[in-house]
């Protein structure tokens, strides 16, 4: 024991990194990798298996690990409703006729399935990208990136993305704040996504020319997302005024919110009890909400061995420039799992509290947008990313061309980030 006592925390934390990161790549499930991880940390930092499991439960029972996992859980059930009941193809076709302009219906047929998160989502829309393309004369390479990069445009803030929702929780930060000062990134994504394509050929491309073609059915389609967004903005603000010492109001708002939001969608469609049992035992679903449960033990672990604190105190030591553990940790993660909810669970936990430590507290919403700018270009550049692998053979297209037109613009949303974090601290700074 004296042995692993005498180890320093960096290398203790590094080889619980390993550990996380090999068993995921072994195939062990995301919650069971966190879960090992967890027990780990405790045998090397002196707990007794007595106080892990004290720990465990106490991180499973809070409100705030309950709420989160409910929301990322009923979030899922409203995605898998909208596509088991048809709806997301009602969404899509409904759109289509309402927009001329060919280089829009290109990249927004995938932002607007990008609005749920669905795994492997960007097959859904490659289909329709496919005959829209093919007016265009698009190579396999540019519709698969167009496919791949405009999905995914609105991960950076969009409230209904677990890993948003998990930063929220791991940082004790607002989530309408996260989402104010994040959205502009789905701008410059956007914008972004237009320089590995500049080259389109736009002369043949038609557009769905239908001028009497009216936006109400597109709406309508759109009511379960917007009943979503509102009322659990509402509703969150409405609880936190009645119950102000309620420190879950607005989870619970958004509790409230996917649940008319799942009865809307499974009424609408005249979804069966069969279809219904289908998508809520779902077993994907069920990893979710356990994979959620398994991310905050790990936090909570972090804590009660005092990992963090040690960890802190030999950055401090060695001078370790927090900025770039910042970015270069979630980075790392992110490229090796190829998940946004991986790279927030594991490194959220180690940063935030270096950031209380070195006095940077002012500043907590910069580096959480800097983790997750920087933690999202590893996930989007990752090999093992389920969309990138299906969007490839969906379209025929190889592998080594679709990354040569991923790799500019990801360099220059981090440019814009890492722009963004100084200005960011600049004017908190001139305001204290």
């Amino acid at each position: 024991m004296s042995i692993i006592h005498d180890i320093p925390a960096i290398i203790k934390i590094l080889l619980v990194f390993v550990v996380i990161l090999v068993a995921i790549r072994k195939s062990l499930s995301l919650g069971n990798a966190f879960v090992l991880g967890a027990v780990i940390i405790g045998l090397l930092f002196g707990l007794t298996p007595g106080m892990m499991v004290h720990s465990m439960i106490g991180s499973i029972l809070m409100p705030k690990t309950l709420s989160l996992a409910f929301v990322v859980t009923l979030i899922l059930v409203l995605s898998s409703s909208m596509e088991l009941g048809g709806q997301m193809e009602r969404l899509l076709k409904s759109f289509r006729g309402l927009v001329t302009n060919p280089r829009l219906n290109l990249t927004i047929f995938p932002a607007l399935i990008g609005l749920l998160p669905m795994p492997g989502g960007a097959v859904f829309s490659a289909p329709m990208l496919k005959e829209l393309g093919n007016k265009s004369r698009l190579r396999p390479d540019q519709l698969s990136f167009m496919n791949y990069w405009y999905r995914h445009i609105w991960e950076y803030w969009w409230p209904l993305y677990p890993g948003i929702l998990l930063s929220v929780t791991l940082a004790s930060v607002d989530l309408w704040t996260i989402v104010m000062f994040m959205w502009p990134f789905t701008i410059v994504a956007f914008s972004l996504g237009s320089l590995s394509v500049k080259g389109i050929d736009l002369i043949h491309a038609v557009g769905e020319r239908n001028k009497g073609r009216s936006a109400g059915p597109f709406f309508k389609e759109l009511i379960p997302i917007i009943l979503v967004i509102f009322v659990g903005l509402g509703a969150g603000i409405v609880i936190s005024h009645i119950f102000p010492g309620l420190y879950t109001a607005k989870e619970i708002g958004l509790i409230i919110a996917l649940i008319m939001s799942i009865l809307y969608v499974w009424f609408q469609n005249g979804m069966s009890a069969d279809k219904i049992r289908k998508v809520v035992l779902n077993p994907h679903i069920l990893k979710m909400f356990y994979m959620v449960l398994a991310i905050l033990v790990f936090k909570g672990m972090l804590e009660d061995s005092h990992a963090v604190a040690a960890l802190t105190k030999e950055f401090t030591e060695y001078s370790v420039p927090l900025v770039f553990i910042t970015i270069a940790l979630p980075f790392i993660v992110g490229g090796i799992t190829g998940l946004t909810i991986a790279f927030v669970g594991s490194t959220l936990p180690i940063i935030v509290p270096l950031v209380h430590s070195t006095g940077e507290d002012p500043f907590m919403l910069a580096y959480v947008m800097l983790v997750l700018v920087s933690g999202f270009m590893g996930v989007m550049l990752s090999p093992l990313h389920l969309c990138i692998i299906l969007s490839n053979q969906y379209f025929e297209a190889p592998s080594r061309k679709v990354y040569r037109l991923i790799v500019l613009p990801c360099i220059c949303l981090f440019t814009a980030a890492f722009i963004y974090f100084f200005f960011v601290r600049w004017i908190i700074a001139r305001l204290l």
